[in-house]
């Protein structure tokens, strides 16, 4: 007998089989709900566990600030070129960085450090990636708030430029969901770059103009990769933000579409990518 023509006739599907792609879409966006209140809740409870709570996300990135600021800008400060107005310039890095490496990392992490989650129940396995990063998500919008008011008190003034943000803010989300998506997948094949993700994090802190301008530097080693400065993603990112924020900064309106085709193309990329291997999410060991 035919066991899966008999499943067919009498309309079953396969246990944990892959749905076709607009199927997948329908059922993740069926699962809004869970979605955000699996990122809402876990949010919480991680920052509940320590005795000062939420405040630890203002705090993280404001520590790393301080450090690397009196590391580069004061210790180091005849070493490196640093540019007018340093400490916005380094809060700015700083803070924008922490959404990418805690999407990047969270993301690795999303299928693996929830395995029974994943062998229990049937959903849609891409709902954990998207639920960290839109986790990470609600733990920026106040990072803003906070970066906003330090950047004032160095002199800066809200102007309309600062509605800007709404799109650079929709545009990095997206980006760095398409980032989580490769590395949730990747992470379960080889489970080895679970160990390496933190390195690749450090390299790209210190090769995205955290703490320079990466246009100026590339321009005094070589000229000619200028390109790689002006399609670096991380660096468009927080070359648009700085323009927004900084007293006297000008906003590279150009970098907007080179985020977005980085943004989109990313995140389509990954998503196939993820969806590909859905059925194999909690077989592999």
């Amino acid at each position: 007998m035919d066991m899966a023509r008999l499943a067919a006739e009498h309309g079953l599907e396969r246990v944990g089989g892959r749905p076709s792609l607009p199927q997948y879409v329908k059922q993740l966006l069926n699962r809004s709900d869970f979605t955000y209140t699996l990122a809402k809740y876990r949010m919480q409870s991680e920052n509940e566990r320590n005795r000062l709570g939420m405040a630890w996300v203002l705090l993280r990135p404001s520590f790393s600030a301080l450090i690397y600021g009196t590391v580069f800008g004061v210790i180091m400060q005849g070493a490196t070129a640093r540019p007018p107005d340093f400490a916005p310039f380094v809060v700015i890095g700083v803070f924008i960085l922490e959404f990418f490496n805690t999407s990047m990392n969270g993301g690795a992490k999303s299928i693996i450090s929830n395995a029974s989650l994943v062998q229990s129940l049937p959903f849609p396995r891409i709902v954990l990636p998207i639920a960290k990063v839109f986790q990470n998500l609600l733990d920026f919008i106040p990072t803003l708030l906070f970066m906003a008011l330090i950047v004032i008190l160095f002199g800066a003034r809200p102007d309309w430029d600062w509605f800007l943000f709404i799109p650079l803010v929709f545009l990095f989300w997206v980006f760095n969901q398409g980032v989580a998506f490769i590395f949730a997948r990747a992470t379960v094949h080889f489970r080895d770059l679970s160990q390496v993700t933190p390195f690749i994090s450090r390299m790209i802190f210190y090769t995205s103009g955290v703490f320079f301008d990466l246009k100026v530097m590339v321009d005094k080693i070589n000229p000619s990769l200028q390109p790689f400065a002006d399609w670096q993603p991380i660096n468009n990112v927080l070359s648009i933000a700085r323009g927004i924020l900084m007293k006297d900064g000008v906003v590279p309106y150009d970098y907007f579409w080179h985020l977005a085709i980085w943004a989109f193309g990313i995140f389509i990329i990954g998503f196939v990518f993820f969806w590909q291997a859905e059925e194999r999410f909690g077989r592999d060991e």
